[in-house]
């Protein structure tokens, strides 16, 4: 995982606020249960650029930025 910048953070903030739903396209991490294709709704981001989720399927598994990926859907 690499550093990120104050304007990215910012950047990612005003992508995914908080309330955002998101669909999982990858997540790099061999223990996870959860998938792609997995929904769910941003809680918050923290400083580290972690998205902190709260999937449909009851995990809150952060998405770890520059190594995992989601993108937003409108339902």
């Amino acid at each position: 995982m690499r550093d990120i910048s104050e304007r990215e953070l910012k950047h990612l903030k005003e992508t995914y606020p908080a309330g955002t739903r998101v669909e999982l396209v990858h997540m790099d991490d061999p223990y996870t249960k959860l998938t792609p294709g997995l929904k769910g709704t941003v809680k918050v981001i923290d400083d580290m650029g972690t998205i902190f989720v709260a999937w449909d399927n009851g995990s809150g598994l952060g998405v770890a930025y520059g190594v995992d990926s989601i993108r937003k859907i409108n339902e």
